[in-house]
């Protein structure tokens, strides 16, 4: 089982030709709408990596909550432990340019309202992986990583977005996965030794015995664990939009690791689905199922 706690969002989109530089206004070509919030995204793509996934978080008595969580539903996400609350279901305010790239405005809404008591309608078991985000109370994250510890599941936590006060969360989970940007910004906050990334990534995993996940975009994933480093290409693709790609290696991520794959080949699998996820629009819509990740992964064999 895979139990994501985290956040539930719609996404509001809007595609414009390049991003606007503060102050400016630009035209939009369209908008749109998309079920959102890494923790819900992270969710559904555990379950259509083929995992049984149950969903903890929040979301507002509005218009905004059935359409944030129709695709959990509709993938078959145990939503069981989703409370309707008297707050704003979350919102992600996104422009998307003509390459790709995006800028997000996040307000957390109901996602705030997600605490430490929400982690009893856990039922953690032994065998079970636990997701994180930083789209929810910090308490909330911390109380689950250390719940993990207890139980002896397995923790992924997934250092999005940037939260200067969460660095020493990092150290509690058995496995950080962050881009390259967050992984600099944390290694500051926690004054990790070295003038280059990977000596840093290395003195992080020396000093907590944790697996660290570098995520680089077009350049692949770097991971380093204590038997050495891994290091696994992105694929060869133009992209349409990269919001979902970063949620999609994640949940593809923990869903591979609790299926028993060692980490290489669970890595090597969630690369090639953050890569698919690019190929469409929106968070959600573009997570791939698992039977197109497996054939690309044969066609790259």
């Amino acid at each position: 089982m895979i139990v994501v706690v985290g956040s539930i969002n719609l996404d509001l989109v809007a595609d414009v030709e390049r991003l606007p530089a503060p102050g400016e206004t630009v035209p939009g070509a369209t908008f749109r709408t998309a079920p959102g919030g890494k923790g819900a995204n992270q969710a559904l793509a555990a379950a259509r990596a083929g995992a049984e996934v149950r969903m903890i978080g929040a979301v507002g008595k509005d218009a905004f909550a059935g359409e944030a969580l129709a695709l959990l539903e509709k993938g078959g996400v145990d939503l069981s432990a989703v409370r309707r609350v008297h707050a704003s279901t979350g919102v992600a305010l996104i422009f998307v340019d003509g390459a790709g790239e995006n800028v997000i405005v996040v307000v957390a809404g109901a996602n705030g309202t997600v605490l430490p008591g929400d982690l009893a309608t856990a039922e953690i078991a032994r065998d079970d992986v636990l997701l994180f985000q930083h789209e929810i109370p910090l308490a909330t994250v911390e109380a689950g990583l250390r719940l993990a510890r207890e139980t002896g599941a397995r923790s992924v936590l997934n250092t999005a977005p940037f939260r200067p006060e969460a660095a020493h969360l990092l150290a509690l989970a058995d496995t950080v996965v962050a881009n390259e940007t967050e992984f600099d910004l944390y290694a500051s906050e926690l004054g990790l030794p070295g003038a280059a990334r990977e000596e840093r990534m290395r003195a992080f995993v020396a000093a907590t015995g944790r697996t660290l996940v570098v995520t680089l975009g077009g350049d692949g994933v770097i991971a380093i664990d204590a038997e050495g480093v891994l290091r696994v290409p992105a694929m060869s693709i133009r992209p349409v939009d990269t919001v979902g790609a970063g949620d999609t290696f994640c949940g593809y991520l923990a869903a591979s690791l609790a299926e028993g794959l060692d980490i290489e080949a669970a890595l090597r699998r969630a690369a090639v689905a953050g890569s698919l996820a690019c190929l469409e629009p929106g968070a959600q819509p573009s997570v791939p199922t698992r039977d197109k990740v497996e054939a690309a992964l044969a066609a790259s064999a």
